[in-house]
């Protein structure tokens, strides 16, 4: 039997498309120096207030005073940084050079401050040297897990990806309130219709301009927003007064990490939910920049996650994961270039280096994030539904599997206190809707579509030599019926 023709590789496009062969793929395309710039300013922009988030959670609850909770939140910035170049340019067998933006993951606050709970210092370095031997110990398994790529096909990447953008919808609508309940002025008019403002400035930028203005008008929204915002008293300039121009994350600045068995066992849990999340989002954005994401990339972008995980703790970071909101973002701008991502980590890097910097960028209000994210976060749900939609819901049980899956993934969402007399460890994985319904999923899809379908994989791959083989078509004939 004449040998399996090689893949082409993703740099080379096809000739017989009408590209020149040796053109690059846009993935692999950079932009000019100003365009590289603003674009990667608004993936920081999209993603700042997650990043910054968990630690403004876990500092307060574990006894840090605000001093500290500030360390920690440059520290972050840093870290994501550092895992978003890995990432992007990656080395070696490292990163998924995709698109792709990791920041600390939600995935961990829950546990995180279980463990660190009212010990201060201390706590932070159970926490930060649990991090560590589970960003190592995935950094270990992620050959194994790549090879879990064959169990998502489009009925479960697409249910992923529209849970993922459905499981952030919330965070925009709470934005758009003005932050968690119980703060100043949660809920009230000029909050949500500010969010609504916003929202209408990036949709009409979205109708009326063109071109590259068109490409970043979620950041001239967030901008123009914020002028607005301004003589509104809905933007506070005290953190800029007060923030240093220069700080580094000192590496252990909360002393030695120390190493607790719960609270890794806690940790390594967390760390494979993240690299299932992380998972579901490198398969959605490879579908989104036309560059499906392989067995290969998918390794080398959990080598870059739990890297990164691992390398953290050293610059007083959290867990880095993959971060959806920009998948939504690279989904509606059209701009494929992982090295525009790649400015963005750059730029996170220097907002954790220049704390004054940072604060310019947590200028923006809430809820004008909040009228943005809407747009964002849908991005994310309608390219999930648009994955479902190559899934042939009508053949078998597909449409149950997703039916099913999704209602499971909203459960955390629609009724947050479901699974409230569960264990708490068992909560790091019930509470992410993303996780249940990405497992739910994968194994309704292999209950219907594998198990016990033995006879139809033979005969739609007869063995070598059979009747069947001998009366198939040859290699490269045309079908009589079109598939």
């Amino acid at each position: 039997m004449a040998a399996e023709p090689s893949l082409r590789k993703d740099l080379t496009p096809d000739p017989r498309a009408g590209a020149p062969a040796d053109r690059a793929h846009p993935v692999d395309q950079s932009l000019p120096p100003v365009r590289l710039l603003t674009s990667g300013l608004q993936h920081v922009a999209a993603m700042y207030a997650g990043v910054v988030a968990p630690p403004m959670i876990v500092g307060p609850a574990v006894g840090l005073d605000a001093t500290d909770t500030a360390f920690l939140m440059g520290a972050s910035l840093f870290t994501a940084g550092i895992a978003t170049l890995l990432q992007t340019l990656g080395f070696w067998k490292i990163g998924a050079r995709l698109p792709f933006v990791n920041g600390v993951s939600f995935a961990g606050v829950t546990p995180m401050v279980a463990i660190g709970r009212d010990r201060g210092h201390e706590g932070i370095a159970v926490i930060f040297g649990a991090i560590i031997v589970a960003g190592l110990l995935g950094f270990l398994l992620t050959p194994y897990f790549s090879k879990l790529i064959r169990f998502f096909p489009p009925v479960v990447t697409g249910t992923v990806i529209t849970l993922i953008g459905l499981s952030l919808l919330p965070v925009a609508f709470t934005w758009s309130q003005g932050g968690a309940p119980g703060t100043d002025d949660y809920g009230s008019l000029r909050n949500i219709g500010m969010a609504a403002l916003t929202l209408v400035i990036v949709l009409a930028l979205r109708k009326l301009l063109r071109g590259f203005l068109r490409q970043i008008a979620i950041l001239l929204g967030l901008v123009i927003g914020t002028l607005i915002a301004i003589p509104l008293g809905m933007t506070g300039f005290d953190a800029l007064a007060d923030a240093d121009v220069v700080g580094f994350p000192t590496p252990f600045h909360f002393g030695a990490p120390q190493f607790e068995i719960a609270a890794i066992i806690s940790m390594c849990v967390v760390m494979l939910v993240c690299m299932t999340e992380s998972t579901a989002d490198m398969l959605a954005l490879g579908r989104i920049v036309d560059r499906p994401a392989d067995r290969r990339t998918i390794e080398g972008g959990l080598r870059a996650d739990t890297l990164g995980s691992a390398l953290s703790p050293l610059f007083n970071g959290f867990m880095c994961s993959a971060f959806a909101q920009n998948v939504g973002l690279v989904a509606m701008t059209g701009i494929r270039s992982r090295f525009v991502v790649a400015a963005g980590g750059g730029i996170l890097i220097v907002l954790g280096l220049f704390p004054v910097a940072a604060s310019v960028i947590a200028l923006v209000p809430l809820p004008v994030l909040g009228g943005a994210g809407v747009v964002l976060f849908g991005t994310v749900a309608a390219s999930g539904i648009q994955t479902l939609a190559t899934a042939a819901l009508e053949k078998g049980e597909n449409g149950v599997i997703v039916a099913v899956s999704v209602g499971v993934g909203l459960i955390p969402i629609a009724a947050p206190e479901f699974y409230h007399a569960f264990p708490e460890d068992a909560l790091v994985v019930l509470d992410s809707g993303i996780s249940t319904g990405c497992i739910v999923a994968i194994l309704l899809n292999l209950a219907f579509n594998h198990w016990g379908r033995a006879e139809v994989s033979a005969a739609v791959h007869p063995p070598a030599g059979s009747a069947a083989e001998a009366a198939a078509p040859a290699p490269g004939a045309r079908p009589a019926t079109p598939r």
